[in-house]
């Protein structure tokens, strides 16, 4: 097993963070790796996730506490890029003053020796992704945050 997990804080309350979070559809605009993502079959706890490097994965959303939490788990299919068998994100939100404080995590679980040896070569740029996530999502709640004060102060 292979932990990531980088924390922040999103000068956003946590109900705007979890209105980007919470939709699977937004996950490219702040998960780095990230191209599509798309609900399947009608069901919110399942869906496809493309990544950047051109692979695909089938994801079931195991936690889901709105608006503090949601994890979900990706099996990769077949040969390429991605060298684990199961991956689990969770992103954790966490009110603090105006803002909110947040956790991410990745686990990953290996298929076997030389796919363990890989992803711990690539631990660290698996970080720096989630270092990236962290100020596209900062920045996406901020921007959504504004945009809500906005829309209140120009109701008459």
């Amino acid at each position: 097993m292979i932990l990531i997990e980088r924390s922040g804080r999103v000068e956003a309350p946590i109900d705007t963070v979890w209105e980007v979070v919470g939709q699977a559809a937004l996950l490219p605009d702040w998960l780095a790796g990230v191209r599509q993502a798309e609900v399947i079959g009608g069901d919110i706890r399942r869906m496809r996730v493309h990544t950047a490097d051109g692979a695909a994965a089938d994801a079931e959303v195991i936690e889901f506490q709105p608006p503090k939490l949601i994890a979900w788990r990706e099996r990769a299919a077949g040969p390429g890029l991605r060298a684990e068998a199961r991956t689990e994100v969770q992103v954790e939100l966490t009110p603090e003053g105006d803002g909110t404080a947040v956790r991410l995590t990745i686990v990953r679980w290996p298929a076997g020796q030389v796919s363990a040896t890989l992803l711990r070569l690539g631990k660290h740029r698996v970080g720096a992704d989630l270092e990236t996530s962290l100020g596209r999502l900062s920045d996406l709640a901020a921007a959504r945050h504004a945009a809500n004060a906005d829309d209140r102060t120009n109701v008459c």
